[in-house]
């Protein structure tokens, strides 16, 4: 194995396993794995439990960017699932964030001009070293630019809903595949076409559609697109 350290990108479409991916090839190569998607998800669980959403699901914006500044978003290894969990200003929230209320309300918080800007600097200076793993929305257009490998992971939106209908259940928590599959479409629909670092693959990713694809296969790709350009 060498030693050369680089960056990796990737993006894609909520629910569409990149995370899984991501996650898995950050522990087989020793790389630290940022989820970014976990910290948009942390500003919204912040955003409910300040009382920051009206009853028509309007965002108190002003409030919100006063507290930005004392937002500190980290993640710990977890020894026994050998992943890392989420923590908000220094509280455990993995759980907490993977809510249906959290995954309805997410986009509008991400589509903001100055969340968006303060999670950005904040996942620049993670990144600073290299030897990371990152995915979201816009790692590769906006907060690796220069990333050595970028990847967009795409999935039919009713794969996608199937997955997450699936991974809801698995931990035990109420699922509704029709409400699901509508929180996908729209969180595509806002994802594409906010104004800040809309999502779109950038010129140089390599395109993955996995939607027939098992976990297995997915990691394998990838391992295979980290050998090529980590050389």
């Amino acid at each position: 194995m060498n030693n050369k350290k680089i960056t990796i990108a990737i993006d894609g479409f909520s629910s569409c396993g990149k995370s899984t991916m991501a996650k898995d090839l950050a522990k087989e190569i020793g790389y630290i794995y940022v989820d970014t998607g976990a910290m948009y998800r942390s500003v919204t669980l912040y955003a409910l439990r300040h009382g920051m959403f009206g009853a028509d699901n309007s965002i108190d914006t002003a409030a919100l960017e006063k507290a930005m500044p004392q937002l500190k978003i980290s993640f710990k290894l977890n020894a026994e699932t050998g992943r890392p969990d989420t923590y908000l200003n220094g509280q455990l929230v993995e759980k907490d964030i993977r809510t249906m209320e959290v995954s309805s309300r997410v986009s509008p918080i991400a589509a903001l001009p100055f969340v968006r800007k303060a999670l950005v600097e904040q996942q620049q200076a993670m990144g600073k070293e290299k030897g990371i793993v990152m995915d979201g929305r816009d790692i590769g257009t906006v907060v690796f630019p220069d990333a050595e490998l970028k990847v967009f992971v795409t999935a039919s939106a009713e794969v996608r809903a199937q997955r997450r209908f699936n991974e809801l259940k698995a931990k035990g928590m109420e699922a509704d595949y029709a409400s699901i599959l509508k929180n996908v479409q729209e969180r595509d629909y806002i994802d594409s076409h906010r104004e800040v670092s809309p999502l779109h693959k950038a010129d140089d990713a390599i395109e993955l559609d996995n939607s027939h694809m098992t976990i297995a296969e997915q990691k394998q790709w990838l391992r295979e697109r980290f050998e090529e350009r980590a050389k």
